[in-house]
Formats: C-alpha cells, structure tokens, sequence
C-alpha cells in the first residue's frame, strides 16, 4: 500500500454516561500536515474545532459558496450542517490540528461567544496557545490511561478559551475599551456615563462588550463589583454598607439584594462563611 503524500495522527475516544456529566467531552484530537485530501460533503451530530496552522485552502458550509482559508485560521464544525473543506495542493497542503468536542456546556459557550456557529471561519492571530492545549490533549492520548477522559474533557475547556484568546484582534490582556471599562467598573456612574468617558455610544459599548465577554455591559460590571465586593466581606471589618459604597452603590439593601440574587447568601452570611479576620464584632 503506498504512503500518503502527507503526514496523519489522530485518536478518538468514546467517554461514558459519567464523563458526560462532566459538561464537555472530548471525542477525538488530530494533527495532520502536506497536501490532505478533501475533508467532506458530510454532516456530523458534534462540534469540531479545526485550526490551521500554516498554508491556504477552502472551507464551503451550509450550503454556501467556498470560502477561502489563510493561515492562522479556525473552521468551527457544527451538527447537522453540512460542510466540506480542504487544503490549496498547488500550495503544499497545509497543517492543521482539530478536536472534535460535545456535551451541554457548548451551549453556554456559545452563548457567551466562544463558539460562533453563526461565523465558521475564523481569522486568528496566532496558534501558539491552541498548540500547546491540543499537545497536551495529543500527550495524554499516548500515554492512556483511566484519567485519560478526563484529562481530555478538561482540555477541551481550555481549548474554548485558547481560540478565543487567539481571534485576531483579541489581546491577551483585553482592548483599550475593556480596559477602561474594568479601571472604572467600581464607579457610582450608569453605563451610559461609562459610554460617555470613552467616547462611544451606548449601543457600540454594548457591541463591543458583547463581542468580548458575551455579556452584557451591566452583567460584566456587576461581576467586578460583586468579586471586589466578596474580597473586601473576607478580607475587612467594613461593614455591609461601606462594602457597598466602596463597589459602587450607595443604596446597601438595593447592593445586599443584588449580592443575594447573584451569590445565592446575602453578605453577612457569605462574611461568616469566609472571612479569614475570624468573628466581626
């Protein structure tokens, strides 16, 4: 039988009813480089993850016209929807790496704007930290054993934060809006004062909110502040109303409700359970 002009590893597992509970599996990792053969039409019942490293090609998806395909890129694979792909020969191939993924959380990813079905190519600045979660999930496919799923189910978590983490025009350390947007989380202002400051209007602060956390702009604000808020209740005597003030509001039982609807206790209980300062007298 003659050998392939390219060069093919891949694994594929088959997690258990428990791994599952887990909220992602992953089902198989691979690593392909050369002129790889056409991938395709076909549909599949689970996510895949595709990202290509070097060279050109083409990705066609739902029915659409090809699209073309220049490294560093990701080709999101989602069920039920068809869709083929494959390198540029006339190029050299290209090399890729894939993950093919499943399991309930890829909803909440989704939501929150990891996975973006509504957009299957993806453009991105760099592989370097997808490469090293999908090496990892490679390690531990050779080397087997009983951890082995739930290593893999664990990587797959990190991968979703590596390609995200990896789009082009995504900085590590978050763009200039997001940055001021957290500098200024903790101020007693309403969002459209934040809007203000930078410049921007209300709907484009949203815009860029969204496409950066998934969340709302009161959502992620208020994750700041209830964070902030829960190290000051662990970590000071302040009372409720001084955390309050110090998080951004003024009104203590409008904050105690906002506190209780979000961590499930209200302040005081969540100061009993965690202050390291012993008992506040």
């Amino acid at each position: 039988m003659p050998t392939p002009p390219y060069s093919s590893w891949m694994r594929y597992f088959s997690p258990t009813a428990h791994h599952r509970r887990l909220g992602l599996v992953c089902l198989g990792v691979g690593v392909q480089q050369g002129p790889l053969p056409v991938v395709g039409p076909r549909v599949l019942d689970h996510h895949v993850a595709v990202v290509v490293t070097r060279g050109r090609g083409w990705f066609g998806h739902g029915g659409r016209p090809p699209q073309p395909v220049t490294a560093p890129a990701l080709l999101w694979l989602v069920p039920g929807v068809e869709h083929h792909y494959g390198p540029d020969p006339a190029g050299g191939g290209w090399d890729e790496c894939f993950v093919d993924f499943a399991g309930p959380a890829v909803e909440a990813y989704t939501d929150l704007g990891y996975v973006t079905p509504d957009r299957p190519l993806v453009p991105l600045s760099g592989t370097a930290g997808v490469q090293h979660v999908v090496d990892g999930i490679v390690r531990s496919a050779r080397r087997g054993g009983p951890l082995l799923e739930v290593e893999a189910a664990a990587a797959v978590h990190a991968l979703l934060v590596a390609l995200r983490y990896a789009r082009a025009g995504v900085s590590p350390h978050g763009d200039a809006v997001m940055d001021a947007l957290t500098r200024d989380a903790l101020l007693p202002i309403p969002v459209a004062e934040h809007a203000a400051r930078l410049g921007m209007g209300l709907p484009e602060l949203r815009g860029a909110v969204r496409r950066s956390t998934g969340e709302g702009v009161k959502e992620y604000l208020l994750g700041i502040r209830l964070s902030r808020a829960k190290e000051l209740l662990a970590r000071t005597d302040l009372p409720v109303a001084g955390v309050a003030r110090r998080v951004g509001y003024e009104d203590p039982a409008y904050f105690s409700r906002l506190f209780s609807r979000r961590v499930g206790m209200p302040p005081v209980r969540f100061r009993a359970q965690q202050s390291v300062r012993g008992p506040v007298r």
